[in-house]
């Protein structure tokens, strides 16, 4: 497991070009990052280092041989602004962990559950290529 926090070199970056931008481009920028760092990676965890869920799903993963790339936002400057852009994501719902496989939105711990039992992660994290089994 890939444990990472987000350094603020992502925040100032200059990938994007041009200038203009205003508030519009400040209140859109935490969304950009999740979605660049969710892609970055077969699967990606957006987790609290002190949250139990965070801590088994973390654990589910690492159970069945996947090696997520875990963000520990509350150890990130800009944390709060991304556990944000995630609750916009899920709707609404500020929970962690936040699990992203292949660059898509799973979603909530519920969720993952959900799949692993239905059966249908199994097939994700191989598609994601994260899984060779």
């Amino acid at each position: 497991m890939q444990c990472q926090s987000e350094s603020q070199s992502y925040y100032s970056s200059s990938s994007r070009g041009g200038g203009g931008g205003g508030s519009g481009n400040a209140s859109s920028e935490p969304m950009e990052t999740v979605l660049r760092l969710a892609s970055g990676s077969a699967v990606v965890v957006f987790s609290v280092s002190t949250c139990c869920m965070c801590h088994a799903v973390k654990r589910l993963f690492s159970g069945m041989g996947v090696s997520p790339t875990v963000y520990e936002i509350d150890q990130d400057p800009k944390g709060k602004e991304i556990e944000k852009a995630l609750a916009r994501l899920l709707g609404g719902s500020s929970a962690v962990p936040v699990v992203f496989i292949g660059g898509k939105l799973i979603g909530a711990m519920d969720r993952v559950m959900a799949s692993h039992i239905n059966g249908t992660l199994v097939p994700l994290l191989k598609e994601a290529g994260a899984l060779w089994l």
